[in-house]
């Protein structure tokens, strides 16, 4: 199993330019996971990331 891990700038990105703050506050509210912390930085797990993309897009098209 191959895990690839994203930073904070890198999530931004892939979620249009989102900020810090409205990451945080997504994680909070569980639209997004919780990080995991590594030698006192943040990471996400990028498949992790792309499935929740996926999963609020298809919400997003249903009637």
């Amino acid at each position: 199993m191959d895990i690839q891990l994203i930073t904070i700038s890198e999530l931004s990105q892939k979620l249009g330019g989102r900020s810090k703050a409205s990451i945080y506050r997504d994680i909070q509210s569980g639209t997004l996971p919780r990080p995991v912390k590594l030698s006192g930085s943040v990471y996400w797990d990028r498949s992790e990331i792309d499935t929740r993309i996926k999963s609020l897009l298809e919400k997003q098209s249903q009637p």
